[in-house]
């Protein structure tokens, strides 16, 4: 079963890049912003996703508030991927604490 996972917890992680960061939103979505680092990962290529990458390897998915990467990250836990992640909140939660830390820093 995949997990869930912080945008502080998302944040830590990010340094090491020992990662795969799959964003599932729309593409034009993905073009104007995205978390740095992350590839867009549409539904139409999900399956050569799963045939190129390492099952081995974590990936994080997101999506717009975190419900369709859950979809997203069972469906690669039934691929035989180890560790998956869901982002609790989606890119909105990940923007709304950069936009924060921003602003504070």
């Amino acid at each position: 079963m995949f997990k869930q996972i912080s945008v502080k917890e998302l944040n830590s992680l990010l340094p090491h890049r020992d990662l795969i960061l799959a964003d599932v939103r729309d593409r034009e979505s993905f073009i104007c912003s995205h978390v740095p680092g992350a590839e867009h990962l549409s539904m139409d290529r999900l399956q050569q996703f799963c045939a190129q990458a390492k099952p081995s390897q974590s990936v994080v998915v997101y999506c717009y508030h975190g419900v369709t990467s859950q979809s997203v990250a069972q469906f690669l836990v039934e691929q035989g991927f180890d560790s998956v992640y869901s982002l609790e909140g989606g890119f909105e939660a990940w923007y709304a604490v950069s936009n924060k830390e921003q602003q504070s820093g």
